[in-house]
């Protein structure tokens, strides 16, 4: 198992998630909101003003375990839905998962994404 994060711009959520939603296979998906900087750090972003004075920017986090087999297929969705051709259009990392745990039936590994 694989866990896929891709750190993305706000506006390009729906347009990932729908397609994402093609992807048969595919059991789910979180979104957390983020802050944070990169190499860029742009000091004329629309950061709230409390966070400009460090230079966070706010974006979305997406995080998805899925089959080995997937990831390919995950990362090809995310990328074409996500690029503008824009500085800053994010990232995508891509982890091993030890294993997984089902806590209402208790299943474990890819049973239980």
């Amino acid at each position: 198992m694989k866990e896929v994060k891709a750190y993305i711009k706000r506006h390009k959520l729906d347009d990932i998630t729908l397609a994402l939603h093609s992807l048969k296979k595919l059991t789910g998906m979180s979104v957390v909101e983020v802050r944070g900087f990169g190499r860029s750090r742009k000091k004329n972003s629309k950061a709230a003003e409390a966070d400009e004075f460090v230079g966070y920017v706010s974006h979305l986090k997406i995080e998805i375990v899925c089959s080995d087999e997937m990831v390919d297929e995950v990362i090809s969705v995310i990328k074409k839905k996500a690029h503008t051709g824009l500085f800053g259009d994010g990232k995508i990392y891509v982890t091993n998962i030890e294993t997984a745990v089902r806590i209402e039936t208790g299943e474990s590994g890819e049973d239980a994404t």
